[in-house]
């Protein structure tokens, strides 16, 4: 169906220096595939060659629809069409765009100057480009070059997308009309390919130009609105996580201010609190100078008899039985210590030690607890104090 190609093929050998070779270039010369799919890209090309040996990678410019141009990778052949018990080889070229592996290639039936594209044909447009569900069903990572061939064969094999036109004769003969016309005798084909499937060769088709660059335009349109909206997509996509992100660390400095107040609330209680204890402190402190002013004058006329337990007078009964227990405590606490040092002299028994330290602790406990009891009437007394004199104090809060 085709002739031979013109261009010897590769080994696998050289097809992998190839690939590796223009893979691995860099400036402005090299292949618009990201880095991290031109592995996946190499694989797929040595799977197709070693499959199908006919098809060939190169290089070549592409033409998009807005009109840039890009240098692609290509896989250039034939592949076979099993039709009717003959195998028949399809001239397609194969396009690697920029976004593949993760998009589909692009397809093409290449017809030589003696075939036609069938037209209409469910899978092929006029201009060539070649359309399968399994291309309109492209999954990544899994969909792959020798897939797609495999199933180029079995779409072609049951509608095949190109046939062979007859040339012309240049002297034909005058029809007979008496007789029934015999068809002419079969086209050999070129050496190596089958015929055209088709039996008889069909006219050939012009589509009108208006036509065809209305379908264009819109074509045209409709991938620049769909690239448009895949970009908007990824731009409110982007939008949207930074915005999740703000919104997560605002979230975190909300929980941070809300902590910082509590405790700043709670500090600003506790000083609250030690503030009315130095006031009433204060005010305890002033009414006991005003109080003993004039007994600290009549000490200092009469410095050669101080008595020392005379020098401290308590204000009430609890103030009396504060001192006595606190008193009685320390002064334990110092026998507990006297005994300890004779012990370690061997100055004590530790039989006598043990019993008269036993005795001074249980006397300590109540003296303590004694003590508690008295200090925390002091303060209900203090507090009860306060309240009374609260309106005529220069110290409330």
């Amino acid at each position: 169906m085709v002739p031979p190609p013109s261009t010897p093929s590769l080994d696998s050998q050289q097809i992998q220096q190839f690939l590796s070779s223009v893979l691995s270039q860099r400036g402005p010369s090299s292949l618009p595939y990201t880095e991290d799919s031109k592995w996946l890209i190499r694989q797929h090309l040595l799977s197709l060659t070693s499959r199908y040996p006919s098809l060939q990678p190169k290089t070549a410019t592409f033409t998009h629809n807005d009109g840039r141009s890009v240098n692609l990778l290509q896989a250039d052949g034939t592949i076979p069409m099993p039709y009717q018990g003959v195998t028949y080889n399809i001239p397609i070229i194969i396009w690697l765009i920029e976004s593949y592996p993760r998009y589909p290639p692009v397809v093409y039936v290449n017809p030589t100057r003696d075939m036609i594209i069938k037209r209409p044909h469910p899978h092929v447009s006029p201009s060539g480009l070649v359309s399968i569900p399994y291309l309109q069903n492209w999954i990544y990572p899994s969909s792959n070059l020798v897939d797609l061939v495999v199933n180029f064969c079995s779409a072609f094999s049951h509608d095949p997308p190109l046939y062979s036109q007859r040339r012309s004769n240049p002297n034909p003969n005058p029809p007979n009309y008496g007789q029934q016309q015999q068809p002419p005798p079969p086209r050999v084909a070129a050496a190596g390919y089958p015929p055209s499937p088709y039996g008889r060769a069909q006219p050939s088709q012009t589509e009108d130009a208006a036509e065809v660059y209305r379908r264009n335009a819109v074509n045209k349109l409709v991938e620049m609105v769909h690239g448009d909206i895949i970009k908007m997509r990824k731009e409110r996509e982007a939008e949207m996580e930074g915005l999740f992100s703000a919104q997560g660390v605002l979230r975190k400095r909300e929980e941070e201010v809300n902590k910082g107040l509590k405790e700043m609330q709670d500090e600003k209680e506790a000083l609250e609190q030690q503030l009315q204890v130095v006031l009433m402190s204060t005010d305890v402190l002033a009414g006991w100078v005003r109080e003993n002013e004039g007994k600290i004058k009549n000490l200092g006329n009469n410095n050669d008899n101080v008595d020392v337990d005379e020098v401290f007078h308590c204000a009430d009964v609890l103030s009396k039985q504060m001192l006595d227990c606190t008193a009685a405590d320390l002064a334990i606490e110092d026998v507990v210590y006297s005994l300890d040092k004779a012990l370690q002299e061997g100055a004590v028994p530790f039989d006598q030690y043990l019993r008269n330290v036993r005795l001074l602790s249980r006397e300590q406990f109540f003296h303590k607890a004694t003590a508690a009891k008295v200090r925390a009437a002091q303060m209900q007394a203090q507090v009860a104090s306060m309240a009374a004199r609260a309106p005529h104090s220069n110290y409330a809060p």
